[in-house]
């Protein structure tokens, strides 16, 4: 079935749903037991379609990339035009070959060419082209990678925030001139350690059928990326990023519900968003909160969640994309603008490996590790809704 099909099946699953929910109500705008245990029934559907299209999404960017040719043909005579550059230190092909070859040697056959890339800390640095991919697949598996701002950072990296502003006064002609005091803060981004562990038999390492590059980058990518995305939304600051969510430094709370959650409620939440940052903004939420949403309806009465239509466009709620997330909390919305939450990256990620610990076992351990961290440099960029508790 097309990513097509697809869409069209969730849409008239989603059009069944809502009509099933307009004719079962009860007087009090509710559904009984035997109704609500349905209409799960029907919104598990429709959630089990979002994502299948979005897997065939990602296995359709994946097969273009693989499709592009990896040789371009030629097109003037041998020993005209320009030399490739050849590539060097982390970027060069003996770099990679040399990390795969310790890798499979148990870090018996370590060439000199990996003594260009060691890490401060003992291990040696991801080459280059591994460091690339393992950025694929954190933007990947990360949504705050694909909202916030990224800087690379080679020491603690410091942003000016300008705290108050002048303003502007009349004054009679030839009066005394009034002075504001301009005030600026620093925010600053430091570095920390983030690290993930796995353990691989001896056998796959000599096993050269088995993918074992591709297996290493793809476990330590998601691992990495899992623990970030937690920190990003949901960190204190202390040995972490500090998290969106956070009671301190994170988002500016708008609104704290002291009972379900209506239409009307998310409204506010949008319009407390003041309008320079409505622009780019865009909703972070639990997908237990989404199926709460998913039965709301505006005061014309439409559903305020519209699924989306178009390939690669995320579902939105009142007109903004809907991004969830597993490690949103479950009692509160994010609203904003989250190129103003920034992600400061600290040098490259770094592999070593564990050569006696599991020794006995015959197995190697293998020890990814990055120092990354995360704040939003401007609270009221992002507004809170807190949910009642249940």
């Amino acid at each position: 079935m097309t990513i097509l099909e697809l869409r069209e099946k969730r849409n008239t699953a989603w059009n069944a749903a809502k009509a099933f929910l307009d004719s079962h109500r009860t007087d009090k705008g509710t559904l009984n037991a035997e109704d609500d245990a349905t209409y799960s029934k029907m919104e598990q559907e429709i959630n089990d379609l979002g994502k299948e299209i979005s897997r065939l999404e990602r296995q359709e960017q994946m097969e273009a990339e693989l499709s592009k040719p990896i040789n371009k043909p030629l097109t003037s005579k041998p020993g005209m035009g320009k030399e490739p550059e050849e590539k060097t230190g982390r970027a060069s092909n003996a770099y990679k070959t040399a990390m795969l070859d310790a890798f499979r040697s148990n870090f018996k056959r370590v060439s000199n060419v990996l003594q260009e890339g060691v890490d401060a800390d003992g291990g040696y640095l991801v080459p280059e082209e591994y460091d690339h991919r393992l950025i694929d697949i954190l933007t990947e598996e990360n949504i705050m990678r694909n909202l916030a701002t990224k800087i690379t950072t080679s020491g603690e990296h410091k942003i000016n925030i300008a705290a108050t502003k002048p303003a502007a006064s009349w004054i009679e002609e030839g009066g005394a001139l009034s002075w504001g005091d301009a005030t600026f803060d620093q925010i600053l981004l430091d570095a920390h350690k983030l690290h993930v562990a796995i353990k691989v038999t001896e056998e796959l390492l000599y096993d050269n059928a088995f993918g074992l590059e591709n297996y290493i980058i793809t476990q330590f990518g998601k691992a990495l990326a899992n623990a970030e995305e937690d920190a990003f939304l949901n960190g204190d600051g202390t040995g972490k990023p500090l998290g969106l969510f956070a009671a301190t430094g994170g988002g500016h709370i708008a609104n704290t519900l002291t009972a379900a959650i209506k239409s009307d409620d998310m409204l506010d939440l949008v319009y407390a968003l003041k309008r320079p940052y409505r622009k780019d903004a865009s909703f972070i939420l639990n997908d237990q909160t989404l199926s709460v949403l998913r039965k709301l309806k505006d005061n014309n009465g439409a559903y305020i969640w519209q699924p989306s239509y178009q390939a690669g466009e995320p579902d939105k709620i009142l007109g903004y994309s809907v991004h969830t997330s597993a490690y949103a909390p479950t009692d509160a919305i994010a609203f904003g603008d989250y190129k103003y939450y920034n992600i400061g990256d600290r040098g490259s990620r770094s592999f070593s490996e564990l050569r006696e610990l599991f020794a006995g076992n015959g197995m190697i351990g293998y020890v990814a590790k990055e120092r990354v961290d995360g704040k939003l440099i401007l609270p009221e960029a992002v507004q809170i809704l807190k949910l009642k508790s249940e």
